[in-house]
């Protein structure tokens, strides 16, 4: 009996640890046989993903991180490649069982620099003679060497809320907080630590002696919750260091945009913002009124009001540009590009002439900058002079990003994708020619849908983009159950995005039409079109909705008994809001992570500015106001169709309790709805498992109510 129950123990205990060693193991390239031609979700998340990239000084070698997903393991790994600049001689350099990434040339590029297990280490370019760089607890977050080699800039992260209370140091089990200001939570975590840039010594075999260069203050740089190591930058002489910072606390922080540069000198210490003039002083700043109406006594256009960052200077080094919003409170204002210059002080704005926003920018030379922006639902690459003059690099139905100037400043090294296609590097000489083919083994097994664009009379009689998806096998002799996408944002750009969950191509494949309208208050077709939506988010825009639906429905292949409404942070609020007002066009609704109710949505979110500028301030101030007025959960007793309502706990953006609230409503006046809650999630579903049944529980709602 002993011997038997040994066994059996040393047999689980065998066990457990082939279970941990496969847990453990690598995730690499999946080179999966799929059984049909149409997308399915374990298709999407074989397929990796590229991230950060580099390339070398010589300009013959690009080094890139690519992540790749284990659905059984439920979790992601990422390696490091290299690929020369005309496409040949793949390599997977890192091979470890812990994710390395962020490669960087350092050292002329003999070796690159690249982040493990929160630590900063270099390799030589062909993956060997590995260092650690950095030691200790402090985790490294991203870095950035000086020019000549000899510093670095690392992010850590600092222990620094005002807003939290120190722990009692009696009650190390207590797990309660003791908040006294807002910024007490930001997207899916309570703020106890905020990033910091440090500036450290490097000589080649070690990284020492780093400095908090916002030592003692309670700021962020990079910014929370998505800056990087685009936030901050080395002057050419490695003597200045800009930064992006929003240097407010509390209920300043909270109402706020208002992000500056700042330049700090390596050698005498000193910190300097050049966004603001000397004598600026902070205005006093009613935090529950409309910022709109505060943005209309901004009568000088030389503060940098809104946000201001990612900083670069100019090759020689007498320039800075960075990105720049005008108007404090509004997150989603035109971003134009500002080039400051260093001698005179003067200031200029040189995408004027370009009626939209600017995305990512770099310098091509000192008289010239590439950047890219949205227009006509595509993101494409421009170029302007400091007298900004703009002019289109790109063409084509796809979405760039990532730009990186070749060293011999003749071409860029860019990301590009489209509604069809995941990233891949390409180069962008005389022609555009792709480097990397990434999940083309995937793709080559795949029957896409055919994107069409169509452009729709809207109900004031103006013109609307759609960007119409085709069944994988489309047969116009059909009909088809279709799709109406609400975007989010509420004003992100409907471009040729493509995403790993709400993806057009596997709608397709499970034979849906879809529909994509940019509707009012998208960018790229100008400003009047952008901000229409301001203030007003049941107007115009959800008669743009339906104007894309009912354009659609007079297709022969649509049927109009089977559509369907679809959408997610502000689509979920577009589809809780029509589905008190759409007139039995549709037969199903999905929403996630939507406002239900716009009253407890301005007192729940943690960025109060949001809501201050798109609902005209808080509702005991504008409690008639057409936000609170019109808010989707005063339609209830209009519901009619089933509604899947899908939430994350960790979502503090758009709390819980929003979708929670609209499932409840409708199961209590008898709607046939359901609830996909998840417990560990934030704002977007990250974990492959919870991405899988994602996808399953859209589909089975869709097809339970549309086929």
């Amino acid at each position: 009996m002993n011997i038997l129950k040994a066994m059996s123990i040393a047999a689980l205990i065998g066990l457990a640890a082939e279970a941990d060693a496969q847990e453990q193991a690598p995730i690499g390239r999946a080179d999966i046989m799929l059984e049909s031609d149409r997308m399915t979700p374990e298709a999407l998340w074989a397929m990796g993903r590229i991230g950060s990239m580099d390339v070398s000084p010589d300009g013959k070698l690009v080094a890139y991180s690519v992540t790749y997903y284990s659905v059984e393991q439920n979790r992601s790994h990422t390696v490091i490649c290299t690929i020369n600049t005309d496409g040949s001689d793949l390599r997977q350099l890192t091979t470890s069982d812990k994710s390395e990434s962020d490669p960087a040339f350092i050292a002329g590029g003999k070796r690159i620099a690249y982040l493990s297990d929160g630590q900063l280490w270099s390799m030589d370019a062909e993956g060997g003679y590995r260092k650690q760089l950095t030691q200790g607890d402090d985790e490294v977050e991203g870095f950035k060497f000086s020019p000549d080699g000899r510093q670095v800039i690392l992010i850590r992260e600092v222990a620094a809320n005002p807003s939290i209370q120190p722990k009692e140091p009696d009650l190390p089990k207590a797990t309660g907080l003791v908040i006294d200001d807002m910024n007490y939570k930001h997207w899916d975590q309570y703020v106890t630590t905020i990033p910091h840039i440090f500036l450290a010594s490097f000589d080649g075999e070690k990284v020492s002696e780093d400095k908090d260069l916002l030592e003692g203050e309670p700021y962020e740089c990079p910014m929370l919750p998505f800056g990087g190591t685009e936030e901050f930058c080395w002057s050419p002489d490695g003597k200045l260091i800009a930064y992006t910072s929003r240097k407010k606390t509390g209920v300043a922080y909270a109402i706020s945009t208002d992000s500056d540069i700042y330049l700090y000198n390596t050698e005498t210490g000193e910190t300097e913002n050049v966004c603001k003039p000397a004598d600026y002083v902070e205005p006093e700043i009613d935090s529950t009124i409309s910022m709109q109406r505060q943005a209309k006594n901004q009568s000088e256009t030389d503060i940098n009001a809104g946000y201001d960052q990612d900083p670069q200077f100019s090759p020689d080094g007498s320039m800075l540009a960075w990105k720049s919003m005008e108007r404090d409170g509004y997150e989603s204002d035109r971003t134009r590009l500002c080039v400051l210059n260093l001698a005179t002080g003067e200031k200029s704005y040189v995408t004027e002439s370009f009626e939209s926003g600017v995305d990512e920018f770099v310098w091509a030379d000192n008289q010239r900058l590439f950047f890219t922006g949205v227009w006509m639902a595509r993101i494409m690459v421009y170029s302007t002079d400091l007298k900004g003059n703009v002019k289109p690099v790109t063409t084509g139905d796809y979405d760039y990003a990532d730009l990186h100037l070749m060293p011999d400043g003749k071409g860029l090294l860019v990301k590009r994708h489209s509604i069809s296609a995941p990233d891949d590097i390409y180069l962008i000489q005389k022609d555009v020619t792709q480097l990397t083919h990434e999940n083309d083994h995937i793709l080559s097994q795949l029957a896409l849908g055919e994107v069409k664009e169509r452009w729709v009379e809207t109900t004031d009689g103006k013109q609307e983009l759609c960007w119409v998806v085709y069944p994988s096998h489309f047969d116009p002799s059909r009909s088809y159950p279709t799709l109406l996408y609400c975007e989010g944002g509420p004003q992100e750009p409907v471009s040729q995005f493509w995403s790993y969950r709400w993806n057009f191509q596997i709608m397709a494949a499970n034979d849906y039409i879809i529909i994509a309208p940019n509707r009012r208050g998208l960018p790229g077709f100008g400003m009047e079109w952008l901000e229409e939506i301001s203030g007003d988010y049941s107007g115009q825009c959800m008669q743009d909705y339906l104007a894309a639906i009912d354009d659609i429905s007079r297709e022969p292949y649509v049927d109009k008994q089977r559509l369907g409404c679809i959408g997610a942070s502000f689509g979920g609020y577009s589809v809780y809001w029509l589905a008190g007002n759409h007139e039995k066009r549709f037969k199903a609704f999905i929403a996630h992570d939507g406002i239900f109710n716009t009253q407890q949505q301005y007192f729940e979110t943690e960025e109060m500015w949001f809501p201050n500028w798109d609902m005209g301030g808080s509702p005991d101030r504008v409690g008639e106001g057409k936000a609170f007025k019109e808010s989707p959960h005063l339609y209830v007793d209009k519901w009619d169709t089933p509604i899947l309502c899908i939430h994350s706990e960790k979502d503090y953006r758009i709390l819980s309790s929003q979708g929670q609230s609209a499932f409840s409503a409708a199961r209590m006046h008898g709607i046939p709805a359901q609830l996909l809650l998840y417990p560990d999630e934030n704002h977007w579903v990250l974990k492959p498992q919870n991405g899988v049944l994602w996808q399953r529980t859209f589909f089975r709602w869709l097809d339970r109510w549309l086929k």
